[in-house]
């Protein structure tokens, strides 16, 4: 299963997700599920419910347990990982999920996502 975790600032509308998925899904094809923290939970459940995905939710705490590729200075200061995408890709996929490679950045970079190949939780 393929799982696309995501990031993104308080200014990050539904087009700026849809389209940095889009972008990961050039790379790495269609997705398996959505995540997100529960912070950032509706915005991304919007985009689940607009492209027919199921969402997983993290929990905000659990984010500095991931290791990340990208090292992100902001996401490290306000969210104690390198990348909220990336943490929550890997999180979500579970125990022994690996990410394909580094977040991508949408296009207005308000947005990131990145993906991880797993076993999802309770599977």
């Amino acid at each position: 299963m393929i799982v696309a975790g995501f990031g993104f600032r308080q200014a990050a509308q539904l087009a700026s997700l849809n389209e940095a998925l889009e972008r990961l899904e050039t790379y790495y094809g269609a997705v398996d599920r959505l995540a997100a923290t529960q912070t950032m939970l509706p915005l991304v459940q919007a985009l689940g419910r607009t492209r027919g995905i199921a969402v997983i939710t993290v929990d905000d705490d659990a984010l500095p347990t991931a290791t990340t590729i990208t090292c992100s200075r902001h996401s490290l200061r306000a969210r104690g990982t390198g990348s909220v995408a990336e943490a929550v890709a890997l999180l979500s996929a579970g125990p022994g999920a690996a990410l394909l490679g580094p977040r991508l950045i949408s296009a207005d970079r308000r947005a990131t996502v990145a993906a991880a190949r797993g076993r999802l939780r309770g599977d």
